[in-house]
């Protein structure tokens, strides 16, 4: 996620770091290429503006002459200035309106909104422990209502059925009775998008949202399309009370134009954004952590919380009980930490939250992707459960017979072996005294580019 705005303002900023004063001459050329990858991100240039005669009012002032550290305390304004451009702090949903609180879903096609609001209705059902429903008055594109009935399965919300011989407003009220009918705490209300901002789609909209009265109306919107998010949002913003933004497809986008540049357009904050295609994958947009990844430093309070969530604490704790009394680390265990480390985003999404990612090579990272660990969990799958719990026994025709089964080779067998027994070494040193520093010196190395980065000081 802005893995191109992040590598290039880290290379900026490291340049910075290490200086003792910083001075309107020495920051000058520092400046210029923040701009320069600023607008090479998309980001619209009265943010880049703002963002720059900020940086440099404050880079100048009492605050860097003072400091001990002028290079850290600089890159502390460029963290701070980027937070306050993105919004400060996470705004959450406004939900206490009288049972059901309305979300009405606003966008151009193709942005996401239907996914976007069977992501939606799993975070409030999930998180907020609500009972939602959702409904589409889209009737231009059938699809769609079979699309959101599919989706809202999946995600174990109330579907209420539509048809596109009715009228958007006719099927919204009915959805509200429905909901109230049946005690839903939320309805999220799907609407039909077109390929542009036209003024048709705006009246329609507009008498929809006057009808409905909506306790927050979410406009979605794709970060791909960089400064031209920002200005949709403005546009729409203009016909309709927007409460916040809902960003998707944050996992694909390189640049972050949008991330940096639609609360200073619209005023309006991001209050969703969508972190990849499974339908668990929107998350709170909080400016302080995204600015934190965007400037390598990580995301540890994301990736906390995302463990809190997903990771088997049952099964977490009987490995470590099994480990700590020396029972020993098998394949089976193996697999099962691939299917948690899945389970949480993978490889790529872990790497994006971890801190000192920037200070590793891009050819590093890029050998790290999760065909990988699906390749090795295919291989784990293929072995009889003999041999996962006791891989001596895996030579030549074992191999040959593994690699078949998982569609793969006997060189990926070999090379899942060899990285089974370093993590099992790596295990073992989690017995005795200091277990835990000797575990953690030990993954040195594991990772491509020879060494794990800096976990803080």
């Amino acid at each position: 996620m802005f893995n191109n705005l992040s590598d290039r303002l880290n290379r900026v900023l490291k340049k910075v770091s290490g200086k003792g004063r910083i001075t309107e001459d020495n920051i000058k050329a520092t400046l210029r290429e923040v701009r320069m990858a600023l607008l090479e991100a998309d980001v619209a240039l009265p943010v880049v503006k703002d963002f720059i005669t900020k940086i440099k009012y404050r880079a100048l002032g009492k605050e860097v002459k003072s400091s001990l550290t002028p290079g850290q305390a600089f890159i502390k304004i460029v963290n701070d200035e980027m937070i306050a451009a993105m919004g400060q702090a996470n705004e959450s949903l406004e939900l206490k309106a009288t049972p059901p609180a309305v979300v009405l879903m606003a966008g151009l096609q193709g942005a996401g909104k239907t996914t976007s609001t069977a992501k939606l209705a799993r975070y409030l059902i999930e998180r907020e422990k609500k009972s939602v429903m959702v409904v589409s008055a889209d009737v231009y594109r059938p699809a769609a209502i079979d699309q959101l009935e599919k989706v809202a399965e999946e995600v174990g919300a109330a579907f209420f059925p539509s048809d596109v011989s009715q009228k958007p407003i006719d099927i919204a009220n009915a959805a509200i009775k429905e909901a109230k009918k049946t005690f839903a705490d939320v309805l999220i209300l799907d609407t039909a998008g077109r390929l542009a901002v036209d003024e048709d789609m705006m009246d329609e909209i507009k008498a929809l949202h006057a009808a409905v009265k909506p306790a927050e109306t979410l406009f979605v919107v794709d970060s791909m399309t960089g400064q031209d998010a920002a200005n949709t949002a403005k546009a729409f913003d203009e016909a309709l009370p927007l409460t916040g933004v809902v960003l998707t497809k944050a996992d694909g986008d390189a640049r972050g134009g949008a991330a940096l540049s639609i609360r200073h357009i619209t005023g309006k904050p991001i209050k969703f954004i969508g972190v990849g295609e499974k339908l668990d994958a929107l998350e709170p947009f909080h400016p302080e952590r995204i600015a934190s990844r965007i400037l390598g430093m990580g995301d540890m309070l994301s990736l906390i919380e995302e463990v809190e969530r997903k990771v088997d604490k049952e099964k977490a704790q009987k490995l470590a009980k099994k480990v700590i009394k020396g029972k020993g680390f098998d394949l089976e265990d193996f697999r099962e930490q691939l299917v948690q480390m899945k389970n949480m985003g993978g490889l790529t999404g872990l790497m994006d939250k971890l801190p000192g990612m920037g200070n590793i090579p891009q050819a590093a990272k890029d050998q790290v992707n999760d065909k990988m660990t699906v390749q090795m969990e295919a291989i784990i799958n293929s072995m009889t459960p003999q041999e996962r719990t006791n891989p001596d026994l895996i030579k030549g025709s074992r191999k040959r017979r593994i690699a078949l089964g998982s569609g793969t080779d006997v060189q990926a067998v070999n090379k899942l072996l060899k990285q089974f027994k370093q993590m099992q070494k790596m295990m073992k040193k989690l017995k005795g005294k200091g277990g835990m520093m000797k575990m953690m010196r030990g993954m040195q190395g594991m990772m491509p580019g020879g060494g794990m980065p800096p976990m803080g000081r």
